[in-house]
């Protein structure tokens, strides 16, 4: 499974052991995703407070979790 559509329709079925896989795949993905447009934040000037806000979590938590990125 690696289509996103696919992974959502898993993540949404009735199996469970593929709407658990579909789940950590999703997650992972997320993850990427998420740490790939702090980085561009970053590099555009972005102040860590403004990532928070957009992610809806505090500036420490988001430092913490991406500072190194």
């Amino acid at each position: 499974m690696t289509d996103t559509t696919e992974l959502v329709t898993a993540a949404a079925g009735a199996d469970p052991a593929d709407g658990l896989r579909a789940v950590a795949a999703l997650r992972r993905l997320l993850e990427h995703l998420e740490a790939a447009q702090v980085r561009n934040a970053r590099e555009q000037g972005w102040p860590w407070q403004r990532i928070a806000v957009e992610l809806g979590v505090t500036r420490q938590a988001v430092h913490k979790k991406h500072r190194r990125s």
